[in-house]
C-alpha cells in the first residue's frame, strides 16, 4: 500500500481514540474545516489550509463502524492528508485477523463481524496498513510526539521493542483495580521533556494537560466526546458521541445530551 508522507511540521489536527465511531469522526473533521465528500463507501477529503489529520491510535474495536473508520483513514493516508500511530486495540485486531489467538472481547468480536462482510483484498490491505504504522511519531523538529499511550523522553525516537510496547499500552503496576482493570503508572506526572506529547489510551472526561503532555481520549465510544488537538494552536475541538456504543467497566459519564 502506497502512503504519501505529509509535512512533518504541520499544522496538525490530532484526534484521540476513535474506536470505530465513524459518524463522530466525520462530524469532528467537518468542525475542523475538512471537506468530506462521501460517495457510498468511499471518501474524498480536502483539508483546510493544508492541515494534516493525525490519529493517535485505537481506530478499531468497540464502536459501530471500525471498517468505515479504517477505510477513511487509509484513503487519507494514501493521499498524504493523514498520518497515524497504532493503538493496542488495533494490534489486537491485526492478530485476530491473522488467525492468532487473542483474548476474546465483545469489542473485538464486533469488529471481526464487520470485517467478515468485506473482501479478502480489503482485509489484507487493512492488516498491511496497520502493521506498517510506526509505534510513535516525532514531528515538528522534535517539538511534538504522538504515541497512543504516551512516551517518556528517553524512549522518544527509539525503535526498540520496549519503546513500542510502551507507546502501544503504557506500563502498569502489576495490580488490578476493583473493576478488574490493570492499574497504570502515571508516566506523565514525572515528564519534563522538551516535546509536547499528545496521547490517549486511558479515557478522561475532558482533555487532561499534565506537564508537557495532553491526554485527548475523551471516551467517545463510551458516550463521551471525540476530541482533536489543533497544533501548533494548542486549542481543542470536540463533538459529542451520538450514543453509548460500548459500556465502560468504570463509570464514565455520558455527554450532556445523552445524560438527559
Amino acid at each position: 500500500m502506497q502512503i504519501k508522507t505529509p509535512s512533518a511540521r504541520g499544522p496538525f489536527d490530532i484526534v484521540g481514540d476513535v474506536h470505530g465511531c465513524l459518524d463522530e469522526l466525520l462530524a469532528l473533521m467537518a468542525s475542523l474545516g475538512y471537506q468530506v465528500d462521501r460517495q457510498g463507501r468511499e471518501f474524498e477529503v480536502i483539508p483546510l489550509q493544508g492541515r494534516t489529520l493525525v490519529l493517535a491510535g485505537d481506530l478499531a474495536n468497540r464502536g459501530p463502524d471500525t471498517v468505515g473508520v479504517l477505510r477513511l483513514v487509509m484513503q487519507m493516508a494514501r493521499t498524504g492528508n493523514a498520518i497515524c500511530v497504532p493503538g493496542n486495540q488495533d494490534m489486537k485486531l491485526i492478530e485476530a485477523m491473522k488467525g492468532s489467538r487473542v483474548q476474546p472481547t465483545p469489542g473485538l468480536a464486533r469488529s471481526l463481524e464487520q470485517f467478515a462482510r468485506e473482501t479478502v483484498d480489503f482485509r489484507a490491505a487493512t492488516v498491511e496498513f496497520l502493521e506498517m504504522l510506526p509505534s510513535h511519531l516525532v514531528l515538528d523538529d522534535g517539538k511534538l510526539v504522538i504515541a497512543h499511550a504516551g512516551l517518556p523522553e528517553r524512549m522518544q525516537g527509539s525503535n526498540s521493542a520496549r519503546a513500542r510496547a510502551f507507546a502501544l499500552a503504557g506500563e502498569t503496576t502489576g495490580s488490578i483495580d476493583t473493576f478488574g482493570l490493570p492499574v497504570r503508572l502515571n508516566w506523565a506526572a514525572d515528564y519534563r521533556g522538551r516535546a509536547l506529547v499528545a496521547f490517549g489510551h486511558t479515557p478522561v472526561t475532558e482533555p487532561l494537560w499534565l506537564n508537557n503532555t495532553v491526554n485527548i481520549d475523551t471516551g467517545c465510544v463510551y458516550g463521551g466526546f471525540l476530541t482533536a488537538l489543533r497544533y501548533p494552536d494548542l486549542d481543542t475541538v470536540q463533538v459529542a458521541a451520538r450514543a453509548v456504543y460500548y459500556p465502560s467497566r468504570k463509570c464514565f459519564p455520558p455527554n450532556r445530551v445523552l445524560a438527559r
